[in-house]
């Protein structure tokens, strides 16, 4: 049975034009899990759609959509937040009601929507890392997924 991590992440967050934040920490997460676990499959919703900002609107929809159903599905959620991004909260939500672990690494970790649904908080990609390196992130996959 294939493994597969959805990688959520502050896109466009707060910006108020078409544009959207450094996204290599995305390459960095998937290093990191690669790293220890090379058979898992990552999904990433900005590799799938690196144009995403330029979308129509009903293209717009059917992504989101799309990328909503892909966080719920996959065997667990990681989610990069330096600060609040309302797309990441609403994926991290259907994960969470999926009933799938959500790891979460952002530095906020007072705020209630993270400490809710998040299985871990880590402060940056380095603790993540520690934590994947630590093998904790193979036993809350074997937990959940019964296998690996």
């Amino acid at each position: 049975m294939s493994i597969t991590l959805f990688v959520g992440g502050i896109m466009q967050g707060s910006k108020q034009e078409m544009a959207v934040h450094d996204q290599t920490y995305r390459d960095r997460i998937a290093a990191v899990v690669h790293r220890h676990h090379p058979d898992i499959e990552i999904v990433d919703p900005a590799k799938l759609h690196p144009n995403s900002v330029t979308y129509t609107r009903g293209r717009a929809i059917e992504t989101f959509r799309d990328s909503l159903e892909r966080a719920a599905a996959a065997d667990a959620l990681i989610a990069y937040l330096p600060e609040a991004s309302m797309g990441t909260a609403i994926e991290i939500w259907r994960a969470h009601e999926a009933g799938r672990p959500v790891f979460i690494i952002s530095p906020m970790r007072n705020n209630w929507m993270l400490w809710v649904t998040a299985t871990c908080i880590f402060p940056d990609i380095d603790a993540f890392s520690s934590f994947v390196a630590g093998g904790y992130l193979k036993q809350y996959l074997q937990q959940a997924s019964g296998s690996m």
